[in-house]
Formats: structure tokens, sequence, C-alpha cells
């Protein structure tokens, strides 16, 4: 995979369409990242696609938001928030869980 990004980073003109896992590092995140940039509606698929479908992103709009500075912020704020609310449900969970193992003793 690592060798498919290096190949990917390096050609002379990207395909017309790129996968997630192709444009993530283009634009600096990770593939999971991706889906979370759809769903924050900060990056849009091609064809209006359902939501178990391979995700297609034009590589015009890819490198054009790989080089917007404010684009790039609030793409990367959209994932704190994201992260930082699945921890506060994963801590709120363990929480519970202690609690009523407390009141179950």
């Amino acid at each position: 995979m690592r060798e498919e990004i290096l190949s990917l980073l390096n050609v002379s003109r990207l395909p017309g369409r790129l996968t997630s896992e192709q444009a993530a590092p283009l634009l600096g995140f990770k593939p999971h990242d991706v889906i979370i940039l759809v769903r924050a509606r900060l990056l849009k698929p091609l064809g209006n696609p359902p939501a178990n479908a391979v995700k297609y992103f034009a590589a015009s709009d890819v490198e054009k938001l790989s080089r917007d500075s404010e684009w790039l912020n609030r793409a990367t704020k959209a994932l704190y928030l994201y992260w930082e609310k699945q921890n506060k449900n994963r801590h709120g969970e363990r929480r519970t869980l202690k609690t009523e193992e407390l009141l179950a003793a």
C-alpha cells in the first residue's frame, strides 16, 4: 500500500477519478478520515453515490483542496471534533459501566 501511495504521488498526471485511498494522501489525511470529511460535507464524492458504494473524487478538486489552507484548517477541525466526540462517547460508556458495576457489588 505504501508503494502505491508513493507511486501515485510521483505521477506527472493524476487520473480523473480518485478513490478514498488515493485522495487521502494527496490531501494529507488517512483513508479512514475521508469518510468523516464526506459526512461533514467538506469533501464531495462524484455522482451522488449510495452510502455503501465506493466513493470517487475528482482529482482536480482534490488538488485544489490540497492547496487551500482555509479548507485544510476546516477539515482538520472537523476531524478533531469528530474524534473528540467519539472519545467522549467511549469514556462516558466506560464510566457508566464502572458506576453500574459499583452499584451491583
